[in-house]
């Protein structure tokens, strides 16, 4: 991966930074990786140590009942993460490992925790992109990927499986990654997220693994979906999640916003457009920054409110106002 693209756990769930806090994200300090946090009476969790500047404090890994239990993104290949995830449920039956991506950080980790506990892997299908690469595109999120992903089971939307006292239902959220799943816990009214909303940063949507029509579809999909809290893939509950999901869809107007001034003033290319959007950013960034703009422009394009000079637009593509 080039040096201009963070190469974290293999990339990101976060955002590239949003040019202004426009969202109430809460950064508060959640319990320290390695650590069972019980967080309701049928939810623990453990993060795995894999904490930075895209994954926050790092991989949550969630236990979902008492007894026979689910284990949801087990997390990165890390041996000390998984022996201490089979520490947490010593004495109880592992029935299912749940996957709702497969990014590096979420997925690696499922082969050692089913020799361990003869669990069954459901979820997510395995990794895809949201479109065809353009002619001499090169997907700079490939090492991103955990391809080695094998499900015993694909779930699709509404498929559910369930445990002595738990029950969890697949939402299909495309956007973060095309395979993207959320799972509905009924009984306490419960959305495990995944990557695509999380309290402590907007996701990152970047082709052409990640489609910004589909994650702003997916948005919408949840704001006609009644939960009292959402548990994400990384750092703390959203918990007042229809509030938090009108300022995700803000967030994105403002990006949308301030990338169609960048073309009026005349910048017709995403390196032009990145420094006067992301001011302040980090020079490191500007790779994810990048793919972030190409994303909301393929949206734009596909809506017809921008034009571009190839067949699909990428990184080195030319864009103007329709």
């Amino acid at each position: 991966m080039s040096d201009d693209v963070p190469a974290k756990d293999d990339l990101p769930a976060k955002d590239d930074l949003p040019a202004k806090d426009d969202l109430p994200f809460d950064r508060s300090a959640t319990t320290p990786a390695g650590e069972v946090a019980r967080l309701s009476p049928l939810v623990r969790r453990l993060i795995a140590g894999n904490g930075g500047p895209m994954t926050f404090t790092g991989t949550c890994s969630y236990i979902v009942g008492q007894g026979t239990v689910a284990i949801i993104d087990p997390g990165p290949d890390d041996p000390a993460h998984v022996a201490r995830l089979l520490k947490a449920v010593a004495g109880e039956t592992v029935s299912h490992i749940v996957v709702t991506h497969t990014h590096r950080d979420h997925s690696p980790a499922v082969p050692a925790l089913k020799v361990a506990t003869g669990a069954i892997v459901v979820g997510c299908g395995p990794h895809r992109a949201a479109r065809e690469l353009a002619e001499g595109e090169v997907n700079r999120l490939d090492a991103a990927a955990d391809r080695d992903y094998a499900p015993d089971l694909v779930m699709a939307d509404g498929d559910a499986i369930s445990g002595q006292g738990w029950s969890l239902a697949a939402v299909e959220t495309p956007g973060h990654t095309a395979n993207h799943l959320a799972f509905t816990l009924a009984e306490e009214k419960t959305l495990f997220s995944g990557d695509h909303v999380m309290a402590w940063s907007t996701t990152i949507v970047a082709p052409p693994d990640g489609s910004m029509a589909a994650y702003m579809a997916s948005i919408d999909k949840l704001r006609g979906m009644e939960h009292m809290v959402y548990r994400p893939g990384h750092g703390g509950p959203v918990v007042e999640p229809q509030r938090f999901l009108r300022g995700l869809v803000q967030h994105r107007r403002l990006r949308e916003a301030a990338i169609l001034g960048r073309l009026q003033a005349g910048d017709e290319t995403i390196a032009a457009m990145v420094p006067p959007i992301y001011q302040g950013l980090a020079t490191a960034l500007h790779g994810a920054a990048a793919l972030s703009v190409l994303a909301q422009l393929e949206d734009l394009v596909l809506r017809g409110v921008v034009l571009c000079d190839g067949l699909l637009p990428g990184l080195e593509s030319r864009y103007r106002l329709a």
